[in-house]
């Protein structure tokens, strides 16, 4: 009855596509789970991994401050929140162009976990800020953008384990976010790389680029006695050489 009162056709079977089927057969996961693994999926799907990427990019900030070239790189880690917010406002035409339903508007028997989702499905939120960040992040900072891309793709398996995605909202999502972050990054880099190196030149703020004890030099090599030896062996040049 909620799709009539909206407006959208009688709910339908299980289609014979390949996006639906796959719906059917993540969500139907959730169906056999128990309650307390649908309940933390619930609370990873919409807010738990959206944490652990914070917790990323504060690792990162924590690491790329001891870094040579600090000022350019927290610049690039600047970016990630700057790529999703940016890739989220991109999708907010999307959605109203593309007009999609939530799946279990269109399909029965599907496990929904988070109820209350009423607006369009296509591209998911959830999954385009996730890879957005992730992907920024890798530019910063190889390994945590790894592990960042890594909880995008476990996000996007969530939202359609939750029935409130099809699994193309994700992919649309997922690539949504890496457009943003990668295309647009060499203009945040322009543009932040000026501001982070002011940051670093002031008393006040430069803790947040630059760390008071950064990453020692690596020592020169040391001079051993067989070395220093050879070195008193070598014949020295001649002055005609040199003229030579």
């Amino acid at each position: 009855m909620a799709g009539l009162a909206m407006g959208y056709p009688m709910p339908q079977a299980r289609g014979g596509n390949p996006d639906t089927s796959t719906l059917y057969d993540i969500n139907g996961l959730a169906k056999d789970a128990p309650g307390w693994l649908d309940r933390t999926m619930e609370f990873v799907g919409e807010y738990g991994i959206i944490l652990g990427l914070a917790v990323l990019m504060v690792l990162a900030w924590w690491s790329l401050r001891r870094r040579p070239d600090a000022p350019s790189a927290v610049a690039a880690l600047f970016w990630a929140p700057l790529a999703a917010g940016l890739a989220l406002l991109v999708n907010v035409p999307i959605r109203g162009f593309v007009k999609r339903p939530r799946p279990f508007m269109d399909h029965t028997g599907l496990e929904v976990l988070v109820k209350g989702k009423t607006d369009y499905s296509f591209v998911s939120d959830h999954a385009t800020l996730t890879m957005a960040i992730g992907v920024a992040l890798f530019v910063a900072h190889r390994k945590y953008g790894l592990i960042g891309i890594g909880l995008a793709f476990l996000e996007g398996f969530c939202r359609v384990y939750m029935g409130v995605h099809y699994p193309t909202d994700v992919i649309g999502g997922l690539a949504l976010g890496t457009a943003v972050a990668l295309l647009l990054a060499p203009l945040a880099m322009m543009a932040l790389t000026p501001l982070t190196r002011a940051l670093a030149g002031t008393a006040r703020c430069a803790w947040l680029v630059r760390s008071a004890r950064p990453v020692a030099a690596a020592p020169p090599p040391l001079v051993t006695a067989e070395a220093t030896e050879a070195g008193r062996e070598t014949p020295r040049p001649r002055d005609n050489d040199l003229a030579a």
